[in-house]
């Protein structure tokens, strides 16, 4: 927990907090913890802040854009995908407290356990340090480069749209190879833009592969 507090640069007063946020309902059962022993209140209580400080700051740094591209962009940015990402970024998946059996199978890898661990680890600082620290937090390792970030989880909706524009032909996704055990697979996929490649990607899943794929493809496009 110490390596941990480092990497993200805050130091609990109450160390019990943060090991709540880092327990997953699997390692509480199997360590007879109680349903209060997990991490699922911290991840409630994270989500609902994590909500608050994202919305005050896209309000306040894209003055012009109305609600409805506002909620887009942070619905974008706080995703499960996005919030894993974030994580791994600082290495929260190997601090994980998961069940034997959940672990086993992939856990650690798997983006709901890791995004839900995020929103817990927010709710744990909230409690701790107080909104300022939290939404220090969020600014650091969530909130950072966000036109890269919401590029990257929107590509497969920007793709289409721009393919759209220029009245080619659907964007299609194929699958090109697979590999590793069952529990931590690894997809590949090929982007196609009217049958010509323009991208490839890989992910723990097929739609994580699409959207490297079609981020790759966007990349090629803009230059």
């Amino acid at each position: 927990m110490d390596q941990l507090e480092q990497k993200i640069g805050y130091r609990f007063r109450n160390k019990k907090l943060l090991r709540q946020a880092l327990t997953h309902s699997s390692y509480a059962n199997e360590k007879k913890l109680g349903k209060l022993g997990c991490n699922e209140r911290l991840e409630f209580l994270g989500d609902a802040v994590l909500e608050l400080i994202s919305s005050d700051v896209l309000y306040a740094r894209f003055p012009q854009i109305p609600e409805g591209e506002l909620t887009k962009k942070r619905a974008s940015l706080v995703c499960e995908p996005s919030l894993a990402y974030c994580a791994r970024q600082f290495g929260l998946p190997e601090y994980l407290l998961l069940g034997r059996g959940e672990d086993m199978t992939g856990g650690r890898m798997r983006d709901s356990i890791v995004s839900d661990a995020t929103e817990a680890l927010l709710g744990a600082i909230y409690l701790d340090g107080g909104f300022e620290r939290a939404r220090e937090f969020v600014l650091k390792f969530i909130l950072n480069d966000i036109e890269r970030k919401q590029l990257f989880y929107d590509s497969k909706t920007i793709l289409q749209e721009l393919v759209q524009e220029d009245g080619k032909q659907p964007v299609e996704y194929v699958l090109t190879g697979e590999s590793g055990p069952d529990h931590n697979k690894q997809f590949e996929v090929e982007v196609r833009i009217n049958g010509i490649p323009a991208g490839n990607g890989a992910g723990h899943t097929k739609k994580a592969a699409e959207q490297a794929a079609a981020y790759q493809a966007l990349r090629k496009i803009k230059q």
